[in-house]
């Protein structure tokens, strides 16, 4: 059987070890070398970053996110095995794992990293579709003349690379379609690298649970086990028709996907939608100051982010969660597109000025959406405003100040509110 050894590269038939290097970490597969879709997930990317920059941290249970009220972002793997998990509530997580050391996103740094790991995929392919920092679908084929190598070895060198330049895992998942890449990157983290063939498709999935399905979330698997599905074998019993008259278009996708059957290509730069950043409040809270505080910390974040990907936005929002719970959202459009923090909060302040403050809120958040490339951004200034361009000079002074000396080298008065 075709045999590869993630740590030297060699590729050979038999053996439980590397006949070269000796080492046990082999994948090994019948369909190893004809197979060319693969999904590439970093493995609790932001913790990683956060360990490999402090090695202090490196056995410790690391959370990355906001306070008590907020929610974690991800979780080094020590915090995982207590029970923590991405999207958890943060007073949960605190509550399974005591100990844990709980840090603030750096999206400037996590971005640079990104954009580090983009460029040796490029070297690779030029097919790649990017679905967040951390995670991307690669199309390889064809270039196995180009490398000398099938993709399943230049994968591993991928993953070598990453470790040894970067001091970042990922794991990677190899089949012949982007759905079964991306649940094959999960089946071995970290550090995997998972196969899954043509031959072996419908008996991987028949007994798995339709919850595997991306995209299905909590409210879509209450659907699928209120009509008794609760596995892929359970949508084979459907015809086409049955489902797609009871869940709509997802019915569609759903018979396909029960037959491993995936037909999209990875669609390289495949626009990210929206930057958004959000806080909750660990104490309901109306305080005007203490608002219009975390609206220009939110709009410095979501602007950070964008001048880090190279996008700007034309709209922005301002959402809002009272303390019963109910959500507000607003949004106003812009003449033109921005990435500046000074023209996103006075944005997201005038919408919040014209709202009425019926009850504390316990949630805030700002975004920036209808995005573009940011070399279309901040072309004209504002000539009701003469001191809109001074502020944007003294923008990206700061941010060259904040590269040079860290983040927290210099501050707007009203960010300590």
């Amino acid at each position: 059987m075709p045999a590869l050894c993630r740590d030297c590269l060699t590729t050979f038939d038999d053996g439980a070890r590397c006949p070269a290097c000796g080492r046990p970490r082999i994948t090994r597969h019948p369909e190893l070398f004809d197979l060319s879709i693969a999904h590439m997930d970093c493995d609790a990317f932001y913790a990683s970053v956060e360990k490999r920059d402090n090695p202090d941290l490196a056995d410790k249970p690391v959370i990355i996110g906001g306070g008590r009220r907020g929610v974690v972002s991800t979780a080094c793997y020590v915090a995982r095995i207590r029970g923590v998990r991405s999207a958890m509530p943060m007073f949960q997580a605190l509550k399974l794992c005591p100990d844990a050391v709980v840090i603030r996103p750096r999206m400037q740094v996590y971005a640079d990293i990104s954009r580090q790991i983009r460029a040796m995929m490029e070297e690779m392919t030029p097919a790649i579709e990017p679905l967040s920092l951390d995670e991307a679908f690669m199309d390889l084929t064809g270039t196995a003349r180009l490398h000398g190598h099938p993709p399943a070895v230049m994968l591993a060198r991928l993953v070598r690379r990453m470790r040894d330049e970067l001091g970042i895992t990922g794991s990677i998942g190899l089949s012949h379609n982007k759905f079964l890449a991306k649940v094959a990157s999960d089946l071995d983290k970290p550090r995997g690298f998972s196969v899954i063939g043509r031959a072996e498709t419908m008996d991987f999935l028949r007994d798995r649970p339709v919850r595997l399905i991306w995209g299905v979330g909590q409210a879509a698997q209450a659907q699928l086990e209120h009509a008794g599905i609760r596995t892929f074998r359970d949508l084979l019993r459907w015809e086409q028709r049955d489902l797609i008259a009871r869940f709509g278009s997802m019915g569609n996708r759903l018979w396909h996907l029960a037959r491993g059957q995936d037909t999209r290509r990875v669609s390289r730069d495949s626009p990210v939608k929206s930057i958004s950043n959000e806080t909750t409040f660990s104490t309901d809270t109306a305080d005007p100051d203490l608002l219009d505080g975390h609206i220009w910390r939110l709009a410095e974040k979501v602007a950070d982010r964008a001048k880090a990907t190279g996008k700007a936005g034309r709209v922005v929002t301002l959402k809002l969660k009272r303390a019963d719970h109910k959500l507000l959202t607003r949004r106003q459009s812009l003449r033109d597109a921005t990435q500046m923090a000074d023209v996103i909060y006075r944005t997201a302040r005038a919408l919040f000025d014209q709202t009425a403050h019926a009850s504390p809120y316990r949630l805030l958040g700002v975004g920036l959406s209808d995005l573009c490339g940011a070399e279309a951004a901040d072309l004209s200034g504002d000539l009701l405003d003469p001191q809109a361009r001074a502020r944007a000079r003294a923008e990206r002074a700061t941010d060259d100040i904040r590269r040079k000396f860290g983040e927290d080298a210099i501050l707007k008065g009203r960010a300590l509110r």
